[in-house]
């Protein structure tokens, strides 16, 4: 036997220290490769949606209403489905409501018990018991495991069973084991979450929803160029920083900001103050859907903030586009471009008048250039965001869960594109002379991405990694964005709308055609039989007749305006793709009015779930990047089976003197 492989299978059985541990695991381990597939959900542009994002997850969109629907379609009303329903996402809240006004709590609790055990009993066919026991409360594990494995029909069973029951009722448990089953059944409905990017921005609970996603036991994230602003600005890039501020005070949204970050943006506020204390900042009024929510000075405070630190973004993004001459966007340096004097601003050889003339810190001879007070604010900023405990442990969730891309069971995950050239080839980026085009492109901003945040110092390595940050979050060729340029000058002081205009990168008309989406696979080594591309960034506008599934089915679009600023265009609230073991569903939400509500009324977000694919055979664990794993864990067992058979590897059974711990 090969010295290396000697010295891994003497580090494997550290793990299975005998015989019968590596038979067991290798019995376990193939039983469990013959399990059904548990069910993947995608999500994609949430927008800090907090709350419509937390009832998709807790009704497992909308899949646990389908179960209540096929197993008590006999035994209780639509009223009383919906009731069990609001019961299993919100336990805690109805469960107390339902104790207060039931006339008879006994019963209720009684009956409650028995239907969450049966539909418990359902989702469990899916997992090993281990898997199931490890989602419980030790204290309550050892009970729940009796009544959800025993069969109390069998006639020995029966009045064990409903010992088991009535001894929960009359011990006053009852509720702690309804919330119990509840957040199990929650648990189980999900087997991995798939947040393909954009947390961030828009709704005020993004960091909600990053908390959430800390406690899921299975969750995966392709970034969002709004994640990856943030990451950036975590990571210390002064231009990210000044984005991230901008679009929260453009939004009104200084909640993620102040309250969950512990940003202080007084220091921005005095400058805009003292700087900006005659200009209107009409230009600069938050996009806000709840005005009643602040006072007129609060808008008008928030304006001139605004205007404050959006004329700080260009001048810092004017001097990174100098530094980077290969990311090939000078087209977007504009201050130097303004003729000062006039009020009007030279674009592609047409003279635009300015909306806004009012530049008290541009001096129009080095119009990219920080006044003193503006460097002394971006310096505090930057501190504030790189001392936040809560951001820096947020991101860092980002970065051990997230990527640019991800190859999953066939399928590949992304936030937006992959840039194209007009003629459909992939479009290069080209580095010291040297090209990197699809796969090589994403794969190395992935790299700049954790370079920029795990780089020590403030050495030009790190400063090249925060570059690209800012360049994911809007350069021509990011993956993340998918537009030619950001056009944010042009929409604060330009009235013509030709000027707003963003024009997509090719890729959007190509990823309409089954040729060019076959091709994107074969870049990333999945089939064009079986794969499929699964992405967001664009809403789909369904009240106007545009479809999610694109390319014969073979790419699907699943950005259906989580985001309440967004529902206008799409006409719904979001989609979730639902992979399971029979095949692909595509659940589309109507809006959801609020947790309150549902839990009062039993008002749960409407789903309307379409089928885009049936496996012919049903899918199972083994046919999975799961299987695959398990699969060559059972080849390393059995050939450590075979060393130890064979006297190369000696057993550890723990004896007299001797520990597992010690092995």
């Amino acid at each position: 036997m090969h010295e290396d492989q000697l010295r891994y299978l003497s580090l494997l059985a550290r793990h299975y220290p005998s015989i019968q541990a590596a038979s067991t695991a290798i019995i376990n381990l193939s039983a469990q490769l013959q399990l059904p597939k548990g069910t993947d959900h995608f999500l994609s542009d949430i927008h800090g949606e907090h709350e419509s994002f937390q009832h998709v997850i807790r009704n497992g969109a909308g899949s646990t209403w389908r179960k209540i629907e096929e197993l008590f379609a006999d035994t209780l009303s639509k009223q009383e489905q919906r009731s069990l329903a609001t019961l299993i996402y919100y336990p805690a809240q109805k469960s107390a409501l339902m104790l207060q006004t039931e006339p008879c709590p006994e019963s209720w609790c009684r009956n409650t018990l028995v239907r969450l055990i049966k539909l418990c009993r359902v989702l469990i066919s899916k997992y090993q018991r281990s898997t199931v026991l490890r989602l419980l409360p030790a204290e309550a594990s050892a009970i729940i495991e009796e009544l959800l494995y025993e069969q109390e029909n069998l006639e020995n069973k029966s009045l064990y069973y409903q010992s088991h029951i009535e001894t929960i009722i009359s011990t006053g448990s009852a509720q702690q084991f309804i919330i119990i089953l509840a957040e199990l059944i929650q648990d189980l409905a999900i087997a991995k979450l798939h947040v393909i990017g954009d947390i961030y921005d828009r709704g005020a609970g993004a960091h909600l929803i990053v908390d959430e996603l800390m406690q899921h036991r299975h969750v995966d994230i392709q970034w969002g160029n709004h994640d990856i602003v943030w990451m950036g600005a975590a990571a210390g890039s002064q231009v990210c920083i000044a984005n991230v501020i901008r679009v929260c005070l453009r939004y009104a949204n200084m909640e993620t900001l102040e309250n969950a970050y512990g940003i202080n943006l007084l220091p921005l506020a005095a400058f805009a103050l003292d700087n900006y204390k005659l200009d209107p900042g009409e230009r600069f009024f938050p996009k806000t859907l709840a005005e009643e929510d602040f006072s007129n000075y609060e808008l008008k405070l928030m304006a001139k903030m605004h205007k404050a630190i959006s004329v700080i973004q260009f001048k810092l993004e004017g001097q990174l586009i100098r530094r980077r001459p290969h990311y090939q966007m000078e087209h977007r340096l504009l201050l130097d471009k303004i003729d000062y004097e006039k009020g009007t601003i030279l674009l592609d050889g047409v003279e635009h008048p300015l909306l806004d003339t009012y530049f008290p810190t541009v001096d129009p001879k080095d119009p990219y250039a920080l006044t003193e007070d503006e460097t002394i604010l971006i310096d505090k900023l930057q501190l504030f965001f790189t001392n936040s405990k809560k951001l820096q442990q947020h991101t860092r969730f980002l970065y051990s869960k997230g990527s640019i891309y991800l190859v999953h069971d066939g399928n590949l995950l992304y936030h937006a594109c992959i840039s194209m050239n007009e003629d459909g080839t992939f479009r290069p980026f080209i580095v010291d002379g040297q090209e990197f085009s699809g796969k090589a492109f994403l794969d190395r901003v992935d790299r700049l991405a954790r370079q920029a945040f795990f780089s020590t110092g403030n050495d030009e390595h790190k400063q090249y990694g925060l570059d690209a940050m800012w360049y994911l979050w809007s350069g021509a060729q990011s993956p993340l964005f998918g537009k030619e340029k950001m056009t944010t000058f042009e929409r604060y002081f330009l009235e013509d709308p030709a000027t707003h205009l963003e024009e997509r990168n090719p890729y959007y008309t190509f990823r309409d055609k089954e040729a060019a989406v076959n091709r994107i696979l074969k870049e990333f080594g999945l089939s064009p039989t079986t794969g499929h591309i699964i992405n967001g960034h664009v809403p789909v506008k369904v009240k106007k007749g545009e479809k999610p599934v694109k390319a014969s089915g073979k790419l699907i679009t699943i950005d259906g305006g989580f985001s309440k600023a967004y529902q206008r265009q799409t006409g719904i609230a979001g989609y979730t793709l639902i992979s399971n073991s029979n095949g692909l569903l595509l659940a589309a939400h109507q809006p959801f009015e609020s947790i309150q509500k549902a839990i009062l009324e039993d008002i749960t977000i409407d789903s309307k779930t379409e089928i885009i694919k049936s496996h012919p055979v049903r899918m199972r664990v083994k046919h999975t990047d799961d299987g695959q794993a398990i699969e060559r864990r059972i080849a390393e067992l059995q050939t450590l089976l075979a060393a130890y058979r064979d006297g190369f590897i000696k057993e550890h059974v723990a004896g007299a003197g001797t520990s597992p711990t010690d092995l």
